[in-house]
């Protein structure tokens, strides 16, 4: 396939991507949240112990200030709560307080239904194959990336 071929798989994947992306943000703004904020909001929501500042900030792929700025602002709503990790002071837990639960049980769960239903429209067999050829496809970007001088994903997991 020659690169203008190829590009024009670039741009349909693109708008599907967008697509998907404009559903989160579309049912964030619902609640006048960021799509960032939608997305710290369901990392704690589906940790039942909580979860680490410096784990949300790996899985979305985001600053340690942009999590800490979206955690105050829920920590000051009383929505959240941070206690010291054991095993590193300087990492907080972050849980939702009662208060918190009581707001995202409105926002959260109907998302991850909606994430479910959609899925489950799929045969086992396509939800394999989009699985692996997405693993695939994310793990050829994250290397065509780091190879741009100035990016580097090294430091985050593997897809």
């Amino acid at each position: 396939m020659n690169r203008e071929e190829v590009r024009a798989y670039v741009n349909q994947y693109c708008k599907l991507r967008d697509l998907q992306f404009s559903a989160y943000e579309l049912h964030a703004r619902k609640y006048n949240l960021t799509s960032k904020e939608l997305f710290v909001l369901d990392l704690i929501w589906f940790a039942e112990d909580g979860c680490l500042q410096s784990e949300i900030c790996e899985r979305l792929s985001a600053s340690k200030q942009t999590i800490s700025a979206i955690i105050k602002k829920f920590w000051k709503l009383g929505y959240l709560s941070l206690t010291e990790s054991e095993t590193d002071r300087r990492n907080k837990i972050v849980r939702f307080t009662d208060t918190g639960r009581e707001y995202a049980k409105n926002i959260i769960p109907p998302a991850a239904n909606a994430e479910i239903d959609a899925m489950a429209e799929l045969t086992e067999k396509d939800i394999t194959e989009l699985i692996r050829i997405t693993t695939m496809f994310s793990k050829c970007m994250k290397e065509k990336f780091n190879e741009i001088k100035g990016t580097d994903f090294s430091d985050e997991k593997q897809p």
